[in-house]
């Protein structure tokens, strides 16, 4: 329960530990699970001293327990074992520190961390982070690969120097780390968002050799797993051997079986891409003096086409069949008009034999009365009236006799 205090009325440090005492007194015994770091086992001494620590979040707690309980597990548990502690927490006043005493410690087995790993592995699969359209294609040729790995490892010689053979420009930034034991998860995790969080760096290897499971263990660690779905660079994964599948491997963008393969993957080796180039640049050849004879075998075909030979040829023929039709035309035009013209002559001449005037000139005269009534007949006309005649040379006025 609270207790209430001010600056006039404090609680002395030895009340305020034995209060502590007391809250901690009141908790029940618990089951935890950690990784033994420390382990103090003095000869004589009736209590063993260890640190269990949970490597995911770099957090650690003292366990104290008597020689009898420890000794029922020590052949199979030493520093770096990961164990399962039913104890009850402590509280030292003298010193003001928590720990846990146990009354009993099971060793984890490989079993038991490969369920749990199955389990693990279900829940971040349900959770989409190991779904294929989560991963990134890696770049052609990185200009800054990042590589996470131990300090002057087998895994960072594989990598540096097969990658520098296959491409000898190629230029790394190493973090060198923990690989297995309490400390790796944190300072790996620490080495990825370090290296994802510089914009020049291309792709990120996480690289380690073979080990047991319990050394592999740190790459199924679901911190690691989801700082490495959170990155923004690719992350290519080489844990262990062929045979090794740490959750690593299913949330990278590419899984490598081995770090040499890692760097077969990551860069591409200058000898095949200079022969691939130099067969692209054959094939180019070969298409494009394919493409010329073509188009000369063309242009030879269309300059031997009689209307390419001798262009004018026709032209000159037209011009003969157009010559031809003007003088058909004409001809044509000609006899039309000779034919014309005789039918008007023979018409103009029987119009002019048949012509009124004709009559006149043979000495005709054609009477007329008053009104211009043409006489006919004698019965016409009246005594003394007058009319008028015409003749070829012109008219003249008459009068009838009775």
């Amino acid at each position: 329960m609270a207790v209430n205090t001010s600056a006039e009325t404090p609680l002395p440090v030895g009340e305020v530990s034995r209060l502590i005492g007391g809250w901690i007194d009141r908790l029940g015994a618990v089951w935890v699970e950690g990784q033994i770091t420390q382990l103090s086992r003095r000869p004589g001494a009736g209590v063993v001293f260890l640190t269990l620590r949970d490597p995911s979040y770099d957090i650690s707690v003292s366990v104290t327990c008597y020689r009898q309980v420890f000794d029922a597990v020590a052949d199979v548990v030493g520093e770096g074992a990961r164990v399962v502690v039913h104890a009850k927490p402590e509280w030292y006043a003298p010193r003001g520190q928590l720990s846990l005493r146990a009354a009993e410690i099971r060793p984890v087995g490989v079993g038991e961390l490969l369920a749990r790993l199955e389990q693990l592995k279900k829940a971040l699969t349900a959770e989409g982070l190991f779904a294929p359209e989560r991963k990134r294609t890696l770049p052609f040729l990185p200009q800054l690969v990042g590589l996470v790995c131990g300090r002057a490892s087998a895994a960072e010689r594989d990598v540096l120097e097969n990658a520098r053979h296959r491409w000898p420009a190629v230029r790394f930034e190493v973090r060198n780390v923990p690989v297995q034991g309490v400390h790796a998860v944190p300072q790996v995790v620490q080495a990825v968002k370090e290296l994802d969080a510089i914009d020049a760096v291309d792709v990120i290897i996480v690289a380690r050799g073979g080990g047991s499971v319990e050394d592999l263990l740190p790459f199924s660690d679901e911190q690691l797993v989801r700082a490495v779905a959170a990155c923004r660079t690719p992350v290519v994964s080489a844990i262990g051997h062929e045979p090794d599948n740490p959750l690593l491997d299913f949330v990278a963008d590419l899984r490598a079986s081995t770090p040499t393969d890692a760097a077969k993957k990551v860069v591409p080796d200058v000898g095949e891409e200079l022969e691939r180039v130099r067969g692209l640049r054959e094939r180019a050849r070969r298409c494009v003096r394919a493409l010329v004879e073509r188009e000369e075998r063309g242009l030879a075909h269309a300059l031997a086409r009689p209307s390419i030979e001798d262009p004018h040829r026709m032209i000159d023929q037209r011009a003969d069949e157009v010559g031809a039709l003007l003088d058909r035309s004409r001809r044509t035009l000609g006899h039309h008009l000779d034919r014309a013209d005789s039918e008007l002559t023979h018409t103009h001449a029987r119009v002019v034999a048949l012509s009124p005037a004709a009559t006149l000139k043979r000495g005709y005269a054609v009477l007329q009365r008053a009104d211009g009534h043409v006489v006919r007949d004698p019965q016409e006309v009246t005594a003394a009236e007058e009319l008028r005649a015409r003749v070829a040379e012109g008219e003249f006025t008459v009068r009838v006799d009775a």
